[in-house]
């Protein structure tokens, strides 16, 4: 997939209402799964516990945490997409968030989007809504439907 650069914000306020380039598959590894546990001190089983996992868990592996996948956002997005005037971008919120689908270790995501909404921020920033579906290769159901919303400045 090759990332879609936008000069500036006038040129990405086009974009409103435009679908990404669908992106690159990441493969969620059950080292990713423990860094995240860590930083989270989420240490549920069903996460980092391969023996236990393989025995009990419905799946017969480990799953990443549902918040992985919100946490991945930022990445996957800038992934798909860059606007080359912008000097920083931050989170600002999320809306409507769902996660249909388990994603387990060694599984490859992607994401899906599309640029929602573009609205003014201040004197020189922009409040992003973006549509994000992250798919899971193989899987009909995806592993989170959210509404992420972003603000970025020149």
């Amino acid at each position: 997939m090759a990332k879609l650069e936008i000069e500036n914000f006038e040129a990405f306020r086009k974009m409103e209402g435009e679908s990404l380039p669908v992106g690159d598959w990441l493969t969620i590894s059950q080292e990713m799964i423990n860094d995240f546990a860590k930083a989270t001190l989420d240490f549920q089983w069903i996460h980092v516990d391969v023996e236990k996992a393989k025995k009990y868990s419905p799946f017969k592996k480990t799953v990443a945490h549902g918040f992985m996948s919100i946490s991945l956002l930022a990445k996957l997005l800038g992934d798909c997409i860059q606007v080359k005037s912008a000097t920083m971008g931050v989170n600002y919120g999320l809306n409507r968030v769902r996660f249909p689908n388990p994603v387990l270790v060694d599984s490859r995501v992607r994401l899906n989007g599309s640029v929602q909404k573009i609205e003014n921020y201040g004197e020189i920033g922009v409040k992003i809504t973006w549509d994000c579906v992250v798919e899971i290769e193989g899987t009909e159901k995806p592993a989170c439907v959210a509404e992420f919303i972003s603000l970025m400045f020149e």
